[in-house]
């Protein structure tokens, strides 16, 4: 295979998000979706910590894969948000509490 002609781009996220904060609105939309990444940020470093597989999760809460990957992503979804109680079932599976505080 001749790579040749290959020159790849490295992209600076850094510096792309800062342009992106020039545009009009994006600054406004970014700030508000933070509570929501943040959210999904936890789903995550929760199950990362305990060094947990979503099937791993899936099992210990008695369910899916697939309903575990649909539930780390729905916590942005209007429509389809996680209940408290999933919420929980999700904090134990990955031997954590769920406390939920409002700063």
């Amino acid at each position: 295979m001749d790579n040749e002609g290959y020159n790849p781009i490295r992209l600076d996220t850094q510096a792309e998000l800062a342009s992106a904060m020039q545009r009009p609105g994006f600054k406004a939309a970014w700030d508000g979706l933070e509570e929501e990444y943040a959210a999904i940020s936890e789903l995550l470093q929760a199950r990362k910590q305990a060094g947990l597989t979503q099937a791993e999760v899936a099992t210990r809460m008695g369910t899916t894969k697939s309903a575990i990957s649909r539930l780390e992503g729905s916590i942005r979804s209007d429509s389809h948000s996680p209940s408290f109680a999933t919420l929980r079932k999700y904090a134990h599976a990955c031997g954590k509490r769920l406390i939920i505080k409002m700063v």
